[in-house]
């Protein structure tokens, strides 16, 4: 997705995620719910609890009207499809089911869109789970997303794509968490109506992202000394 393709860790660790969805219902599915912006609408955030409460998972809504030009849509919202789930193991190398430490995984989504001197911005809440497993312990659990507006078609581009790690805090009392995230740097340009009919709003976890800025930087080699 954009500057990195999201994937999830493939092997022993699936069956692990199969053993955690049977200990507990997971939503891996994406519901797209949005209203248009005004001044006088209740906050974003409370809104976006709203769309929650009367959810149903693993229904996506189509495109919205936005308010402010009522023949531009906002483009819906999806999960990524092979970024819904994302595994944390003890160890990576032959890891079974009881080396899982954490299965994250998305639950509803939710954006609105604005529109200004000729620019579209999106905000995208998204909701999801933190599950502990086996090797999992409380204490604090980074969570990598990619937030990824595409045109999708015979050649699917990147409009604009942000990634970001957010936190959650697992307590000592607690087997699971929620978490709640709301991405607001999603602008870009309005393009043709035809054209703006195929973006697609992409969320997911970005493993690969998140594995490359724990990596540290190279230093640069020294020019060998010169022999008198």
């Amino acid at each position: 997705m954009g500057e990195g393709n999201i994937r999830e860790r493939t092997g022993a660790l699936r069956g692990a995620a199969g053993l955690m969805v049977s200990a507990a219902v997971l939503c891996g599915c994406s519901l797209a719910s949005s209203v248009g912006s005004s001044d006088d609408s209740p906050s974003f955030a409370s809104r976006f609890t709203s769309f929650f409460s009367g959810a149903t998972p693993g229904v996506t809504q189509p495109h919205s009207p936005t308010p402010s030009a009522p023949d531009v849509e906002c483009p819906g919202v999806d999960i990524r499809t092979g970024a819904s789930t994302m595994n944390v193991a003890a160890k990576v190398a032959d890891a079974t089911a009881g080396d899982l430490r954490y299965q994250l995984s998305f639950g509803q989504t939710a954006r609105e869109c604005t529109l200004q001197g000729g620019a579209m911005s999106i905000k995208v809440g998204v909701q999801g789970r933190v599950i502990l497993g086996p090797m999992g312990a409380p204490g604090q659990v980074g969570i990598p997303l990619r937030y990824a507006v595409v045109r999708e078609g015979p050649q699917p581009k990147t409009i604009v794509t942000k990634f970001k790690r957010i936190s959650v805090t697992v307590a000592p009392s607690q087997t699971h968490v929620q978490f709640v995230d709301v991405e607001e740097g999603l602008t870009f340009p309005v393009p043709p109506k035809p054209e703006l009919d195929a973006y697609v709003v992409y969320v997911g976890f970005d493993e690969i992202s998140e594995q490359n800025e724990k990596k540290p930087p190279r230093s640069a080699k020294r020019p060998a000394a010169r022999q008198q």
